[in-house]
């Protein structure tokens, strides 16, 4: 919690130490995620590593969501583009198993829209 208080008060610019996520690794993170997922979609080609990064980071903290508040529950991520906007959009079913009480920050959707403003 430290961390994201840090973070927050410096403006959200976090030093990159290591190298930072795009679209090429959103399949990885799916395939990890523990969770049934389906990708669908696409996003253009000239989208910036900035915005790739915002697209990867949206739908890990949506998976992490689904799996901490909806355990046995599949996802679909689906990437989405029109002449004017592109986004992504994640679904999840109903769980299949009780959702187990953890320790929360509850800053997750916070910290979200922030990465997508």
């Amino acid at each position: 919690r430290h961390m994201v208080t840090l973070l927050r008060a410096s403006g959200g610019k976090e030093t990159e130490l290591a190298p930072q996520p795009t679209l090429a690794d959103l399949q990885q993170l799916i395939a990890n995620s523990g969770i049934e997922t389906t990708l669908t979609g696409e996003l253009p080609a000239a989208i910036s590593t900035t915005a790739q990064r915002t697209v990867y980071r949206t739908v890990q903290e949506a998976l992490t969501n689904v799996r901490k508040h909806a355990p046995g529950a599949r996802a679909e991520v689906c990437l989405w583009h029109d002449a004017h906007h592109f986004g992504v959009t994640i679904t999840n079913t109903a769980p299949t198993r009780p959702a187990v009480a953890l320790p929360s920050s509850r800053q997750g959707l916070i910290g979200l829209r922030e990465r997508a403003e």
